[in-house]
């Protein structure tokens, strides 16, 4: 497919989503969200597993900025950068959130997400979408993500909870990443590690999914805790999707 028309059905896929939102009603935060299976308290911590399952994203994200510590491009190292302090405050935002779950501290867990997700869809559009890479999308799509985390946190405490716009911001890159590795050529990054991260980000969404039969069955492990670690692995493909060599390269590229 030419790079056009891959352009054009980005493009089309954009705007048809965010049009279907304004078709849909306001979907308010499910009230049972927090009814997570693994309840107990270990250790003088509330839903310890819950909890102590996302000290991956910390491990993951600090070995991110220690590895990609010669990245000195400005669209590149920024939107890794940023990528990478998303995950380390995911340990810390789903960590409040878990210890606590309700929907004031599930914005300290959406926040960090939404961060990374951002950043992550900033850095692959700068690989493989934009020729132009004085074309800065990081800011913009941080603003945005930030944006859908805080209105929908202000429509629950109005009591007309809209989870339409996060969703949106949630959905898109899920959608178009995929599809931008399939159409765009590859530049420097592993689109077998990539695909491979998509992977295991949709094996942690079935994990959450199925969280109460997975702990019915293993007993001593939920599905909710499980899909921080495959998240955490999806993570680290990501940044072993930049080989090191590859990083003069993109300097040389870019000079």
């Amino acid at each position: 497919m030419k790079i056009k028309t891959a352009n054009i059905l980005l493009c089309t896929i954009i705007f048809l989503s965010i049009a279907i939102m304004f078709f849909i009603a306001p979907i308010p935060q499910d009230p049972h969200y927090h009814q997570f299976a693994d309840q107990r308290h270990l250790c003088s911590i509330n839903h310890f597993w819950n909890v102590m399952s996302n000290l991956p994203f910390l491990l993951v994200g600090i070995y991110g900025l220690w590895r990609f510590k010669k990245i000195n491009i400005e669209h590149i190292a920024s939107a890794y950068f940023c990528f990478c302090i998303g995950v380390i405050l995911v340990c810390f935002g789903s960590g409040y959130y878990h210890f606590n779950p309700n929907n004031y501290t599930l914005v300290w867990d959406r926040l960090p997400m939404t961060i990374a997700f951002m950043a992550l869809f900033s850095l692959l559009l700068h690989e493989r979408v934009l020729s132009n890479p004085k074309t800065y999308t990081l800011i913009p799509l941080l603003i945005v993500g930030a944006a859908s985390v805080f209105y929908w946190d202000w429509t629950e405490s109005q009591g007309r909870g809209d989870l339409r716009f996060y969703a949106l911001v949630q959905f898109l890159p899920i959608v178009l990443i995929p599809l931008i590795l399939r159409l765009y050529p590859k530049r420097y990054f592993s689109s077998g590690y990539l695909l491979w991260a998509f992977v295991f980000y949709f094996l942690a969404k079935l994990l959450e999914h199925f969280d109460a039969i997975i702990y019915q069955t293993l007993g001593q492990m939920s599905g909710h805790s499980l899909k921080h670690v495959s998240a955490a692995i999806a993570v680290l493909l990501i940044i072993h999707a930049i080989p090191l060599h590859t990083i003069d390269k993109i300097k040389n590229a870019d000079h």
